[in-house]
């Protein structure tokens, strides 16, 4: 579906340069916009390569081990279908731990991983349970305690204090992930018909 929706931009797009004379100009837009796209990533292979290893170094510590222990009460909570010792909580704590230190490509596997064990509990295979749709919520609202990549883009572009941002991040993330577990908390009835 995606890839359809970008098929239909590029075409109307193209299209429109066409029509109205502009073709060239959407040409230079486009060689512009994919070499910042490059400059951009390049900026962040550094800052990334950092706390990447910093994660590495805090898992090899087993920071985030006992992270996952000091989240495991609330997981519990969120997640109240969910066995006691299932490995979907260590991974769903892992992954919102991750996810706490800003490293949303560390969350990402682990995201995936946890989809995998609340997918392994899950009966019926054709709907989602409800500890997914909790978790997606989660995930997708996700509290970040540092933003290393709106720090990263800031920094690319020479922000005078690229970290002045962070403390509307974290507030603005605390609203969301409360909005959205409120919203999974009302919708969850409704989209099971009851």
């Amino acid at each position: 579906m995606i890839n359809t929706i970008w098929l239909m931009l590029i075409v109307i797009g193209t299209l429109t340069g066409i029509a109205t004379g502009t073709s060239a100009d959407v040409t230079k837009a486009a060689i512009e916009s994919a070499n910042q796209a490059v400059n951009i990533c390049l900026g962040f292979i550094g800052i990334m390569a950092m706390w990447n290893g910093l994660m590495k170094i805090a898992d090899s510590a087993g920071l985030t081990k006992r992270l996952a222990r000091i989240f495991a009460p609330v997981a519990r909570l969120l997640f109240p279908s969910l066995p006691k010792d299932h490995p979907a909580l260590a991974a769903i704590t892992m992954s919102i731990a991750a996810n706490l230190l800003g490293m949303g490509n560390a969350a990402t596997p682990l995201g995936l991983k946890a989809m995998e064990e609340l997918a392994s509990l899950n009966e019926a295979q054709d709907m989602p349970s409800d500890a997914m749709c909790t978790f997606v919520a989660i995930s997708t609202a996700g509290i970040t305690l540092v933003p290393t990549t709106i720090i990263a883009i800031r920094a690319q572009y020479h922000s005078n204090n690229p970290a002045e941002v962070v403390m509307p991040i974290i507030i603005m993330n605390i609203i969301a992930t409360f909005v959205a577990i409120l919203a999974d908390i009302f919708f969850r009835p409704i989209s099971r018909g009851n």
